[in-house]
């Protein structure tokens, strides 16, 4: 069976600097996979070359299968692929709702019609109020984002991101920014997201990562160093002298 996501001999070259170097991962359907490493290790370059915001070197991508190397990011996200940001990208002087609104008619193919706001359809309104219940942020609907405390902005971006009806969902730093008091809310609602979707989470917390990941791959400079269940990625003196800080 096709992986839910899977890169094979995946490279990026800026000029002679290589950031990423032959990249092999399998992402499983309904995955609880993540991605860790050193600052520098080429983490988001990664995210950015399975998303379609930079263009490989060599090597291809593959979604449920199928071949989306050469797919503009649109493409991608169609096709079941959709992220999380280090710093959302919401529109931010649009209420909650409307940015919901947004990510279900642009999945339903209504975001484009001038002559009828995706917003006024109630198919649309009815299921992003869904979403936003599910989220436990219903109350916050009519709300401009940029009045929302950022904890609560994280959560208006997986909204979003789930409004894709994603088969893979990339989570970068999902908690990053986020107050301790209201990080565990976000942690929460990962643990609840539908079995079916395969998570990538890309994180420095390695409490969190312990906590959410069944499986996590290890990237050094660019390279895959190691990959496991926690259990032996906590055991792995390489993981421990390059990134758990053994070393130090």
């Amino acid at each position: 069976m096709s992986a839910a996501l899977e890169t094979r001999g995946l490279c990026k070259n800026f000029g002679a600097l290589a950031v990423a170097n032959a990249i092999d991962f399998r992402l499983e359907r309904g995955a609880r996979h993540a991605l860790i490493g050193p600052n520098g290790a080429g983490k988001t370059t990664f995210v950015n070359l399975v998303t379609g915001a930079l263009r490989p070197s060599a090597g291809r991508i593959l979604i449920d299968g199928g071949d989306v190397t050469a797919l503009p990011q649109a493409q991608r996200v169609k096709r079941g692929l959709a992220r999380t940001f280090q710093l959302n990208t919401l529109f931010r002087g649009l209420s909650v709702l409307e940015n919901v609104c947004l990510a279900i008619g642009e999945r339903l193919g209504v975001a484009g019609d001038m002559h009828r706001p995706a917003g006024s359809r109630r198919i649309v309104i009815d299921e992003a109020y869904a979403a936003l219940e599910r989220l436990g942020i219903a109350d916050e609907a009519r709300r401009p984002v940029r009045e929302l405390p950022y904890g609560r902005q994280r959560l208006v971006e997986l909204a979003v991101a789930l409004g894709l009806e994603p088969k893979v969902l990339l989570l970068d730093e999902p908690a990053a920014g986020v107050p301790s008091a209201e990080s565990g809310v976000i942690v929460d609602i990962i643990e609840s997201l539908p079995a079916d979707i395969a998570l990538l989470i890309i994180e420095h917390d390695m409490d969190l990562v312990f906590r959410l990941a069944r499986r996590i791959t290890v990237l050094v400079q660019g390279a895959v160093l190691v990959e496991g269940t926690p259990q032996e990625i906590a055991g792995d003196a390489r993981v421990r002298e390059v990134y758990l800080g053994e070393r130090a």
